[in-house]
């Protein structure tokens, strides 16, 4: 694997590591600044002791005298830890001085001092009571990890801080903030905190491990090499749970019992959890973890760290309305993090799975979820706040707009927000539910009845790698006797979400499928052809069904998820759903539309009518009524592709045109740009491309000139120029000056040059056999100047023909000499 040998230090200090830590030197900063400008931001690295020891203090200090102080972490694993430390602290259980409030779990009394929450109840507590009667004091935890709720959380405390409790006490607290930023934004004073770590050799890989090499493997090899070289807990980063299963399993082949291996990531259960943060007396304990254990968690015997440099995020895509779980390399604040639990209690070792020079190509911070997430949430949030959901509010860094903007599409289409951005009273009911908007919207329709799909769709698929079939009835069905940790908290989730449905008479739900697609609108999916296995989505996009899949007999499908892909994506869960249920439930959505439009195939005007939903095509027919301005702008659209037919004839009079001073633009792109303007009714009897490329554009050119300018073009832009023998000859307007061939005898006696639209006409001057002898802009000049060696040269080819000395008194003629 060649993993030897570039090392680098992580910094430390020299604290000896007693039950003192190195926060508490501040603490009595914390207290009177926090006391005097009500707003501070904390930076203190991992191992500083903030998340436990800021709130106590700020207790002690008589904060919570007037209101309980609200600590927000990012993840309920910290959550619980934290509570649990805190009230072990005071020689309590949680529940007491100490509370905790998370979804599904609220354990605190009316002696409840500090309240530790996770980052959506915040948002709760403030939607209904803006106010936030009852607290003193709300306290940002880990705020580094730069999740989209803490930012409104934020947002929101600074807007009810401003508007209605200038006495709300605000805390911000970060590991690897770049304090400067934040402290501007809520004008507030920093504090900062030394942290307690013994050094951390970092090793790095010198040579890249293979492209295609697999992670857990190269864990695997990692775990074996450095066991017999370091003592302690080994605590390996990956990306996810299947990485973490997988490596799992490799270790247990390799090593047997003679080591612990604790799995640590969000969904498993808690005892499972506790056992991997809690040292083994017995043997050799290896913690395989997500980014659940960069922050937060103590894991107090960990002396070694491997780290994959991988992580998982989620990011949205606003064209197909999905957020991917993304394996993404990690940035160096999070490489830094991970490296530092190596040395919590003594010296370390941290093994990075990566060269030296790759890490210097990493992103500095991690991106903040605002600029990557689904912003549905965020934007009803804001909205049911603001009263619009463009509203102001403060926050750190703006949404981007193309994502914000189809957050508020779909909002609009929930019926959550009226044409004009403001909240409906739908919007009200929606807010007061802990479930994405989709799903919210869901249970404020159907009720009860719809809590166990809605609990579904809120997590993770339980059978992602069981199920031989994405049909979501088969999750459906297992929920009804849950086996596993996934499939019971799915279960619990569904009864929390029954007593939370709304109390007014629901409509009644037709099937699982009608509440999925209640949630996702536009994704219910039509096949393309009978047998397909291809289908396009209401919304727009194509996605791909196996065709070994038991769904794949089904016409119509809602996709709840797949894999995002920009073209055709592939399904990871649906619901087949029958053509009765989608026009009953879209019933006001089904539309029909008339459609006259070119087909360059068939090179004609096709003319049908559709009924549409969104993007599916329930039915087609012909349109034999369609009217004929309806097929002349058909038409119109065609000629952006094909271009304007243009004729000989046609292109002289626009030359014409363009000469004549003040007359209309006849730039090409300009007339193809405005052809409704002046071409529009003379398309009304073309249907296929061969009429068009024999439609003459002369009338419709000229109609663009009133009647006195017409007759100005007559005049100083003839389409002929007269010859003094009263002959006519078409000018030609194709090149850069207007042209006219004619026999040199036949302006014999012409003492002026001839212009056309202000400019000289250029004469070209045949023989008498046809064949240019001259080409001129200035005829008076030629005749006193070249014309003397034009008639040395003439007279001898063609001696029966006159050739005067002075040409300007001679008379114009085509005939040759009289006899004499």
């Amino acid at each position: 694997m060649g993993m030897l040998f570039n090392r680098a230090r992580m910094p430390h200090n020299e604290d000896d590591m007693t039950d003192t830590l190195p926060i508490d030197a501040v603490l009595p900063q914390i207290t009177e600044t926090l006391g005097r400008a009500g707003r501070l931001v904390l930076e203190a690295p991992p191992g500083a002791g903030k998340t436990t020891r800021v709130p106590l203090a700020l207790r002690d200090a008589g904060f919570a005298e007037t209101g309980r102080i609200i600590l927000l972490e990012p993840r309920r694993l910290a959550a619980r830890a934290a509570a649990t430390r805190m009230a072990e602290t005071l020689g309590q259980s949680v529940g007491q001085t100490v509370g905790l409030r998370m979804r599904g779990v609220t354990d605190i009394s009316p002696a409840t001092q500090i309240e530790v929450v996770t980052e959506g109840i915040l948002t709760r507590m403030i939607q209904s009571d803006p106010e936030l009667s009852g607290v003193s004091c709300v306290i940002f935890d880990e705020f580094h990890e730069r999740s989209l709720n803490a930012d409104m959380g934020l947002a929101l405390c600074l807007d009810c801080a401003a508007a209605l409790r200038e006495d709300l006490a605000i805390v911000v607290m970060s590991a690897t903030l770049d304090a400067g930023p934040i402290a501007a934004h809520i004008n507030a004073p920093i504090i900062q905190s030394q942290g307690r770590s013994y050094p951390v050799d970092v090793t790095y890989l010198t040579t890249p491990p293979p492209p295609k090499a697999r992670i857990e493997h190269s864990v695997t090899q990692a775990v074996l090499e450095i066991l017999p070289k370091t003592e302690g807990a080994v605590l390996v980063f990956l990306p996810g749970e299947a990485e973490i299963k997988r490596s799992v399993a490799l270790l247990h082949d390799a090593l047997g019992e003679s080591v612990a291996l604790r799995p640590l990531y969000g969904a498993l259960p808690y005892a499972e959890q506790r056992r991997a943060i809690t040292p083994d007396p017995t043997r050799r304990k290896i913690v395989l973890a997500t980014s659940i254990a960069e922050t937060s968690l103590t894991i107090s015997d960990v002396r070694v760290v491997i780290d994959s440099g991988l992580t998982r995020r989620a990011r949205f895509d606003p064209a197909s309305q999905m957020s991917r779980l993304m394996t993404e390399r990690v940035s160096r604040a999070e490489a830094d993090q991970r490296a530092g639990r190596a040395g919590r209690v003594a010296a370390g070792t941290a093994l990075r799975l990566w060269t030296k020079g790759a890490h210097g190509a990493l992103s500095a911070h991690r991106p903040a979820e605002i600029d990557v997430a689904d912003l549905t949430g965020f934007v009803l949030e804001r909205a049911a706040w603001t009263g619009h959901a463009r509203g102001d509010l403060p926050l750190l860094s703006p949404p981007p707009k193309g994502t914000e903007a189809e957050a508020i599409h779909l909002l609009t289409q929930l019926g959550a927000l009226s044409a004009q951005g403001k909240p409906t009273p739908h919007a009200t009911a929606l807010v007061s539910m802990p479930l994405h908007p989709r799903l919210a919207h869901v249970m404020s329709q159907l009720g009860a009845a719809a809590a166990p799909i809605c609990a579904l769709l809120s997590a993770p698929d339980p059978l992602r790698r069981q199920a031989q079939s994405v049909d979501g009835l088969l999750r459906l069905k297992a929920l009804a006797a849950p086996t596993g940790h996934s499939l019971r908290e799915i279960a619990q989730e569904a009864k929390r979400l029954k007593g939370r449905a709304p109390k007014t008479p629901p409509a009644q739900m037709l099937s699982p499928a009608h509440a999925a697609a209640l949630a996702y609108p536009d994704q219910i999916a039509m096949r393309r052809a009978p047998h397909s296995e291809r289908y396009i989505l209401s919304g727009g996009k194509g996605a791909i069904l196996s065709s070994e899949d038991a769904l794949n007999a089904a016409p119509f499908l809602v996709v709840t998820d797949h894999d995002g892909h920009p073209r055709e994506a592939k399904v990871r869960m649906a619901f087949a759903l029958s053509e009765d249920e989608l026009r009953e439930i879209f019933a006001d959505d089904i539309v029909w539309h008339h459609v006259c439009a070119y087909a360059p195939r068939h090179r004609k005007l096709e003319t049908f009518e559709e009924e549409r939903l969104g993007a599916l095509i329930l039915t087609r027919r012909p349109w034999h009524t369609a009217p004929a301005e309806a097929k002349a702008r058909a038409m119109l659209e065609a000629i952006e592709d094909l271009g304007l037919p243009w004729s000989r004839s046609s292109t002289l009079l626009a030359a014409r045109m363009r000469l004549l001073p003040d007359a209309p633009n006849m730039d090409e792109a300009h007339l193809r740009a405005t052809a409704q303007d002046w071409l529009l009714p003379y398309l009304t009897d073309i249907t296929t491309q061969a009429q068009l490329s024999k439609l003459d554009l002369r009338p419709a050119l000229l109609a663009r000139l009133d009647w006195t300018t017409q007759n100005r073009l007559a005049r100083e832009v003839p389409e002929h120029y007269t010859t003094p023998l009263g002959r006519k000859i078409a000018i030609d307007y194709s090149g850069d000056h207007p042209e006219v061939a004619l026999r040199l005898q036949e302006v014999f006696g012409e003492t002026r040059h001839p212009t056309v639209g202000g400019r000289p006409l250029r004469m070209v001057l045949l023989s008498p056999a046809q064949r240019p002898v001259q080409t001129t802009l200035d005829l008076p000049q030629f005749w006193q100047s070249s014309y003397a060696d034009v008639r040395k040269d003439m007279r001898g080819r063609y001696p029966k023909h006159p050739w005067p000395e002075d040409p300007t008194q001679a008379d114009p003629t085509v005939r040759v000499k009289r006899r004499t």
